[in-house]
């Protein structure tokens, strides 16, 4: 009889636990989190994103919680959240307070663009989910396949001079320093950033280009396309005078699989080396 009552006992809570996830409702707000999210199962679960989101393919689907990056409280707690998972800053305090006083859970993830930052990434979402165990297989996988995208990289000899142009269209164009996200996925994949003695981004000036004079410019993928592709490009001022303008080096990449430093840190890796 007591046997009987444990096993009964045993299966409830098994099962309300079950429930309790299933009926999780989470929003993402950055793309690393949206693809971390996924990568640990719960997908299907995610009821919203922001605008950076793109992948999986299936998110594209997924309402967005903004048509811009301004986020609003009113406008996540339509979505009846659970759950919601932002990057550091991507939240004031006043919105967050006001989540958190709607009995919305609102966990911020800070990132760190290293290898053992994108391991400390996963372990935060994993935790967040109350799923620390999934989180660190993921881990596990993820470093497995990251060791052997720097395995990679030692094999390449070419080690070119690389400056990323961040654009949205001519009129809006930036260059990414030391300290920066491009700076380090640059620097894994066994590049050396052009941009040297300056932090962050800055404007992009021809001057500046000419001085780096790089080997290869890099671009997100709808920043290459914002400037009219690689003949426009090319006939920008300064460019011609750049060993990439003179050898036709501009180099487009999905600007999420780039700068995400999550999941995907070793297809990345392995992505942009393959074009030194």
């Amino acid at each position: 009889m007591i046997r009987s009552f444990y096993i009964l006992f045993t299966i409830l809570l098994s099962y309300n636990a079950s429930f309790a996830n299933a009926q999780k409702r989470i929003i993402t707000l950055s793309g690393a989190l949206t693809e971390t999210v996924d990568a640990l199962g719960f997908g299907p679960q995610i009821v919203a994103v922001d605008v950076t989101s793109t992948y999986p393919a299936y998110v594209n689907k997924i309402e967005k919680v903004s048509q811009n990056r301004s986020i609003s409280a009113e406008g996540v707690i339509s979505f009846s959240p659970d759950l919601v998972l932002a990057p550091e800053g991507a939240l004031s305090n006043a919105i967050e307070f006001q989540l958190k006083s709607a009995g919305i859970k609102v966990v911020v993830v800070k990132q760190e663009f290293s290898v053992k930052g994108a391991n400390t990434f996963i372990r935060q979402v994993a935790s967040a989910l109350d799923n620390v165990a999934k989180g660190e297989e993921l881990v596990k996988q993820t470093t497995l396949n990251v060791n052997k995208a720097l395995e990679t990289v030692k094999k390449n000899p070419k080690s070119p001079k690389v400056l990323f142009l961040y654009a949205r269209g001519a009129g809006t164009m930036m260059v990414a320093g030391k300290d920066t996200n491009l700076d380090a996925i640059i620097k894994l994949a066994g590049g050396k950033n052009a941009a040297q003695g300056f932090s962050n981004f800055k404007p992009y000036t021809t001057e500046s280009l000419v001085n780096a004079n790089p080997d290869l410019i890099l671009m997100f993928d709808f920043g290459y396309k914002s400037l009219g592709g690689i003949n426009s490009i090319l006939k920008m001022p300064g460019v011609s005078l750049t060993n990439a303008g003179k050898n036709k080096r501009i180099v487009q990449m999905d600007g999420e699989l780039l700068v995400n430093f999550s999941v995907r840190l070793a297809q990345a890796i392995t992505q942009l080396n393959a074009n030194w």
